[in-house]
């Protein structure tokens, strides 16, 4: 596992990401998983506290196989843009604690979705080196055009010309995701991963229960 120091200022962290948005591998570089995984954090305390969540799945019947849960003290500010400066060192932490590192990461949170190509899951990618996708409720920057509103639609999410992550419909008629690539993975492959962990609810079964356990 990669690492980088944590104690660093808003205009460090801006800069880090900078650094390490080419080091991003947007095309597919994994085996088939078998163990998929969410990730969400939730805070206690009046945010003092950082309570971030692993759920790993079994892949294709999305059986819950194991889950981890770390809290650590909330050591940097909540500045848009850098939530994954301030949230990974949590995850990281529950990650140890799997028995079995899972094959896929599905962030509640950004990948290349981002204003500099460097959102929580390309940074949790890149650190664990496991194939990471970013699958967000709201759009951080870029536009798209109409959206068909049948479940499996998407259109790509642009900024200025560049295709920086999908906009996909998950459920019949209701608001879209935004899914983009973590690390290693591609974004037709995102999206492929996305829906198949999807059932009869907008968010994916990873997400899901990945939340429930960092809303405590």
């Amino acid at each position: 596992m990669r690492t980088h120091p944590w104690n660093l200022t808003p205009t460090q962290a801006i800069s880090l990401q900078k650094a390490l948005c080419d080091q991003v591998v947007a095309q597919d570089m994994f085996i088939p998983p078998t163990r998929v995984a969410g990730v969400d954090v939730g805070f206690e305390e009046s945010g003092r506290i950082t309570r971030a969540a692993v759920a790993v799945l079994e892949f294709p019947s999305l059986k819950p196989a194991e889950h981890a849960i770390a809290r650590l003290p909330t050591s940097f500010p909540y500045v848009p843009g850098l939530l994954s400066f301030r949230e990974i060192p949590a995850i990281l932490k529950a990650l140890e604690q799997l028995e079995q590192p899972p094959d896929l990461l599905l962030c509640d949170g950004q990948g290349r979705a981002h204003p500099r190509r460097f959102g929580l899951a390309c940074h949790l990618g890149l650190l664990t080196e496991i194939p990471a996708i970013g699958v967000a409720k709201s759009r951080l920057v870029g536009r798209h055009g109409p959206l068909a509103p049948e479940k499996g639609a998407w259109v790509p999410l642009m900024d200025k010309d560049e295709v920086i992550g999908a906009v996909v419909r998950t459920r019949r008629e209701v608001n879209p995701l935004y899914i983009s690539v973590g690390h290693r993975i591609s974004l037709e492959s995102a999206i492929h991963y996305v829906l198949a962990c999807t059932t009869r609810y907008k968010l994916p079964e990873t997400t899901r229960a990945a939340h429930r356990l960092a809303s405590g």
